[in-house]
């Protein structure tokens, strides 16, 4: 009897230790999951107000190549080898339906993995989402900010390297992922290719809801110019806060309307009925990193508070998506610069000027010293008519 007891309560400690070792493997996998989740994605473990936890609860959140960072202009490092950002399959049919998400962190775009990065970085990269990061009608929400000044708000567009299967297993690997920065500012005219992302989010007020759109042309709610850019090594700005990241800073920023900027800033919500707002994270320290700049600003103008060069023209685009963006709804540059042949111009203008000025100077002065003279010598002078010798003479 003692026999069968004994082995009645060894079989039950036997049966509670499975049953413990497959929860914790579920807990593992569980987490191991949630640790490889692309940025933007649906995580209930953490919020924008507990950001001094992130380091404690996910440890590259502490690491030394964070992002966001302050971009000062005057330190970047010119890279002539940096050339213009070209893209591939932007632009989305309408019959192609694209997944519009409020994760309770933000608002994400899915999008399909033929939209490419196919120049500008070493190797190609696959779309996987966008999404948005801004503040309040008070004040600005952008995660980067240049020269220490914040802007209204920031689209980042999430890529992945395409030797990857996924945006998850690139993330876990350096350079995995490439990702487009964007920022945005209020201007007075509506941007016609936001309006076709935008109104919808009034479809996806509470967290975890999820719309359909018809699918359009994404190259426009990017800047025109694509080869004017800051490029740094980072990370994600969110848990996990993965150090595989390629960021490309624009130069050039994109305007958005008033009432499309009160759209994103106070349509959806967050956990417990709460409007999503000031969904960003504040720079990060550089630790030594370099900021490259893919042009040049040794030739300088006007510069607008906290500025890079403007661009003067548009540059050359790789398909149909990029070569009919529309040029309404973009802003303009985080600063103006002029070009050397403007400069060039402004001198000999200047030159010009001097030397008209100083020939009617000179003018002015002969005609006054010769009706002078002609005066002293008028009495002396008698006008005597021509002879007919004098002619043959």
């Amino acid at each position: 009897m003692d026999l069968w007891l004994l082995f009645l309560i060894h079989l039950g400690s036997c049966l509670v230790g499975l049953g413990t070792g497959s929860n914790n493997e579920e807990e593992e996998e569980e987490e191991k999951h949630e640790d490889t989740h692309p940025p933007g994605h649906k995580s209930h473990h953490w919020n924008y107000q507990d950001i001094h936890q992130w380091d404690s609860d996910y440890p590259h959140c502490g690491g030394p190549e964070q992002s966001p960072i302050n971009v000062v202009t005057g330190a970047a490092t010119f890279d002539s080898s940096l050339g213009p950002i070209l893209l591939s399959g932007y632009n989305v049919p309408p019959e192609q339906t694209l997944t519009l998400e409020n994760n309770g962190h933000t608002v994400v775009l899915d999008l399909p993995d033929s939209l490419l990065i196919i120049g500008g970085l070493s190797q190609t990269y696959r779309a996987a989402q966008l999404h948005f990061h801004w503040g309040s009608q008070s004040d600005p929400g952008s995660e980067h900010t240049v020269n220490g000044q914040r802007f209204p708000g920031e689209m980042h567009v999430v890529h992945y390297c395409a030797e990857y299967n996924s945006v998850s297993e690139a993330a876990t690997h350096p350079g995995g992922l490439a990702v487009l920065a964007v920022f945005i500012q209020e201007g007075e005219e509506e941007n016609p290719t936001f309006q076709q992302l935008l109104p919808f989010l009034q479809n996806i007020t509470e967290e975890g809801e999820r719309t359909e759109i018809p699918g359009f042309d994404i190259r426009g709610l990017l800047p025109q110019r694509l080869d004017r850019y800051y490029r740094y090594n980072g990370s994600l700005t969110t848990p996990p806060c993965y150090q595989t990241v390629n960021w490309t800073l624009f130069n050039q920023t994109v305007f958005l309307s008033q009432e499309q900027m009160e759209l994103l800033e106070d349509t959806v919500h967050a956990d417990h009925d709460h409007i999503l707002q000031n969904n960003f994270r504040a720079p990060q320290s550089l630790n030594g990193r370099k900021v490259l700049s893919s042009f040049s600003s040794k030739v300088g103008g006007r510069r607008l508070p906290g500025a890079a060069p403007n661009p003067a023209a548009a540059s050359p685009a790789p398909d149909d998506s990029a070569q009919n963006h529309s040029s309404q709804g973009t802003g303009e540059s985080v600063d103006h610069s002029m070009s050397t042949g403007d400069m060039l111009a402004i001198i000999f203008g200047v030159l010009f000027c001097v030397t008209a000025i100083a020939f009617f100077v000179y003018v002015r002065r002969t005609r006054s010293r010769s009706k002078r003279l002609g005066s002293e010598n008028k009495a002396n002078v008698i006008y005597k008519a021509a002879t007919a010798e004098d002619n043959l003479a």
